[in-house]
């Protein structure tokens, strides 16, 4: 299964759903999550001592389930959105060394709807995602308010991306 996670309800959902849509026509089985459907306490070793929630014990089998992944979230401050590093942060911390398996040698593109170019939310997100052992692919693919998503390139991308998978 290609697990597609919006970071967000917005603009980054909306491209989620077109990327979802494209993934079907490909014939590819999908999943699309919205990150904001999980309400994961902010991470704190504090909180974690507490007990690791229910919720992020779910939202690390979905990733762990995943053969591929494609992540779209906007750009917060030139990086990556609090969201996405919190869901992370649950997924390392899950129990068990297991959780490597939600990232280790998936395939993964980075998509974003940005108000701006995107570019710096494209490049940290790389470069988290291959730390955590992800194959990002090298073309992300970028939206924003003056440039919609082209279909021949999502067609193309999540072509590359079910190949790999």
């Amino acid at each position: 299964m290609h697990l597609i996670i919006s970071a967000t309800r917005n603009n980054n959902h909306k491209l989620a759903q077109s990327l979802e849509k494209t993934a079907k026509e490909l014939e590819m089985e999908t999943r699309l999550i919205c990150l904001e459907d999980y309400d994961l306490p902010v991470y704190t070793p504090t909180v974690e001592g507490k007990g690791i929630p229910e919720v992020a014990k779910t939202l690390t089998t979905l990733f762990c389930e995943a053969k591929s992944l494609t992540f779209c979230a906007p750009e917060y401050n030139g990086s990556i959105p609090p969201i996405v590093n919190n869901a992370i942060a649950w997924i390392s911390r899950s129990g068990d060394e297991d959780w490597r398996g939600a990232f280790n040698g998936k395939p993964a593109v980075v998509a974003t709807h940005s108000g701006g170019g995107g570019l710096k939310v494209t490049q940290a997100m790389r470069a988290q995602l291959e730390h955590l052992g992800s194959i990002v692919l090298p073309r992300p693919i970028v939206t924003n308010f003056s440039k919609e998503l082209n279909p021949d390139s999502a067609v193309a991308i999540l072509g590359q991306l079910n190949k790999l998978s």
